[in-house]
């Protein structure tokens, strides 16, 4: 069957292109950005960049499918993400037609017991949506998924690792129904293979009622931590909502739509999907334990990817979700030259930026045990994968395009520096710097918070003075090659 995944790179349909291709169908994963899809280590697995906000990209995705998985949504993306939502799924079902598909299969969010938050209204929006078109579509509804990379099991492992006392409001006692990530992906396939279920709406849930404060205190039994929480009857959803966003690394557009559609219980009612599919289910400890060892078995990504095990340090107690920025630099340099001035950096050229306080971090560094800057590099110009570089390691490298380095400085967490080079035309590019940092406990928070106005300022001058020594680089090129 030819199957496409549409947002294969976000949380579920990254999980869910390996285990379709397992079954012999041919995959087609789909997302805004190629480069992403193609860091993804998927064998035979067709790769396209589409975007629902641009109708234009459809056809292309949507050409010779069956059945077509929608994944998607804006949630992360700010104000207006309900608008947004919307004109998607009215741009993909249209093309889902006119394309011949036979199938939708759409994940949403359950109806809670009272009014929907903004974000759980958009789901159920987009899920009305898409059924106003001629495609039958399947829907399954599922509240809080337990697995890496969840934003609502991110919160639950931030809260536990990084506050030694919690502050539980009231609304931690309303009640939820979490499904593993397994139990979901199962439910997944299995609607797949049962046409039965065309055109119909199904709440998918996991075995046991919690309430949220449960979800926190299990996973802190199952991990071995200490649960300390001071039980409060004030603390709105929106204030606590800002109050995550202070204290894990959860994004706030993440946490803030979260964290509102828990203002009633949310008790999703699973009996139509088990009467037609009675798999076995998970219970939230054996959900856990689960996403903890996928996070250990998980594949090296061939760059940095948000939440990627390897990126932090090979320990789960170390946040998902990064802090940090990524900055845009324009060259007026051909990206090769550009490229010759990323793959020098470190070592006797430096860091192009505050060199002080480059070689006095190194210090403090081997003050406390680390190996500061004295490893310098191996050769001042040629980079291989697993070099040293000052304090850095060289983790991903694509020759010409892209360099990561994960930082092996003594750290309360971990942190990665990635540099992309983009062509834009024959004489000028575009320098991409990724700078994140996922704390490890208290310890790791204070740290970001201590050092991020410094960093805010290094990691905007530094890309902006590469680009200029690109750029003088070039003028000097071509002085050359008049004379």
């Amino acid at each position: 069957m030819n199957i496409l995944v549409f947002g294969a790179t976000g949380y579920i349909g990254s999980h869910l292109v390996p285990l379709l291709a397992a079954r012999g169908h041919h995959v087609r994963a789909a997302a805004r950005r190629l480069d992403v899809l193609e860091a993804r280590p998927w064998a035979d697995v067709e790769r396209v960049a589409a975007d629902a906000l641009r109708p234009e990209t459809l056809p292309a995705a949507l050409a010779g499918i069956d059945v077509a998985y929608y994944l998607v949504h804006s949630m992360g993306g700010g104000p207006g993400f309900a608008a947004r939502d919307l004109a998607a799924a009215r741009s993909f079902r249209d093309a889902a037609a006119a394309a011949g598909v036979r199938r939708i299969i759409y994940l949403g969010g359950p109806c809670p017991a009272g009014p929907p938050s903004e974000h759980l209204a958009s789901r159920l929006a987009t899920g009305e949506t898409l059924r106003q078109g001629p495609v039958p579509v399947t829907e399954l509804r599922a509240g809080l998924i337990v697995g890496p990379g969840s934003a609502g099991f991110e919160v639950i492992r931030d809260l536990v690792n990084h506050l030694p006392v919690m502050i539980t409001p009231r609304w931690t006692r309303n009640r939820t129904r979490p499904i593993a990530l397994d139990d979901l992906l199962a439910y997944l396939l299995a609607v797949l293979d049962t046409p039965g279920t065309a055109g119909g709406i199904y709440d998918v849930a996991g075995p046991e009622t919690l309430t949220f404060r449960d979800l926190l205190a299990r996973y802190a039994a199952v991990t071995g931590r200490r649960f300390r929480a001071i039980d409060v009857p004030f603390l709105t959803p929106r204030l606590s909502s800002l109050w995550l966003a202070l204290v894990t690394s959860v994004p706030l557009d993440v946490a803030r739509p979260l964290v509102e559609g828990l203002k009633h219980d949310l008790l999703p009612d699973d009996a139509a999907i088990r009467a037609i599919l009675p798999i076995p289910l998970h219970t939230y400890d054996e959900a856990v334990r689960a996403a903890l060892e996928r996070e250990r078995s998980e594949p090296l990504p061939a760059r940095w990817a948000e939440g990627a095990l390897a990126f932090r340090g090979y320990n789960p107690d170390t946040s998902y979700y990064s802090r940090g920025e990524t900055t845009v630099t324009p060259v007026r340099a051909p990206a090769e030259t550009t490229w010759e001035v990323v793959r020098a950096i470190g070592g006797r050229t430096g860091y192009y930026y505050a060199t002080p306080l480059w070689w006095l971090r190194g210090q403090l560094d081997r003050l406390i045990g680390g190996v500061g800057l004295r490893r310098g590099r191996r050769h001042p110009t040629d980079l291989r994968v697993g070099d040293a570089l000052d304090f850095w390691r060289v983790v991903a490298l694509q020759p010409g395009r892209q360099l990561t380095l994960l930082a092996e400085m003594r750290l309360p967490g971990s942190a990665v520096l990635e540099f992309t080079v983009e062509t834009v035309d024959a004489a000028s590019s575009r320098l991409v710097t990724t700078a994140r940092f996922h704390p490890n406990g208290a310890w790791g928070l204070a740290y970001w918070y201590a050092l991020a106005p410094a960093h805010y300022v290094i990691f905007r001058r530094m890309p902006q003075r590469m680009a200029r020594a690109a750029e003088r680089r070039y003028r000097a090129e071509r002085q050359r090659a008049r004379s």
